[in-house]
């Protein structure tokens, strides 16, 4: 039946992404320009479509060339002053750890100076003492003076002693 009439179509033409007809298609929100974060365009791709693309960013002038400023004073004397402080501490570690038994000998030998010194001074005072408790008083300390004379240069001196 070649010639049969044809039938056209009542339904309307099918619009893909369309909620009613095509449930399952998704729809994209749909951003205003002003909602967009830098750095974001809408772009038209090859085949027509539309959608967002991050994009490069215009080239700006390049940035000023950084200021070398030159190191403050203090700054290099302390670096300089660091590792000589620490290894003259080092040092005298060292050397006191060396010297430790010599230091112990020298302090007793100054306690012992340092009583001897003491003995030397008191013993005068407590002599002394103890021979004006015998009855006869203090003895009389004795005056002598001396004079010396001399000529010249290479001359023989002469003196006298005085005893009081």
């Amino acid at each position: 039946m070649p010639y049969e009439p044809t039938r056209t179509s009542t339904t309307p033409p099918v619009r893909y992404g369309d909620p009613i007809l095509h449930p399952t298609a998704v729809r994209q929100p749909v951003m205003m320009p002003a909602e967009l974060p830098p750095g974001v365009e809408m772009v038209t791709l090859p085949g027509g479509y539309r959608t967002l693309a991050y994009t490069h960013p215009a080239a700006s002038a390049p940035a000023p060339a950084a200021v070398v400023q030159p190191v403050p004073t203090w700054a290099k004397t302390t670096a300089l002053l660091a590792p000589t402080v620490g290894g003259g501490i080092a040092a005298a570690g060292f050397g006191i750890s060396y010297a430790a038994p010599g230091l112990i000998a020298m302090t007793e030998a100054l306690w012992a100076a340092i009583a001897l010194i003491a003995a030397g001074t008191l013993a005068p005072l407590l002599l002394r003492a103890g021979r004006g408790a015998g009855g006869r008083g203090a003895a009389p300390v004795p005056h002598v003076t001396q004079h010396i004379s001399a000529s010249g240069m290479f001359g023989r001196a002469t003196g006298t002693i005085n005893h009081r």
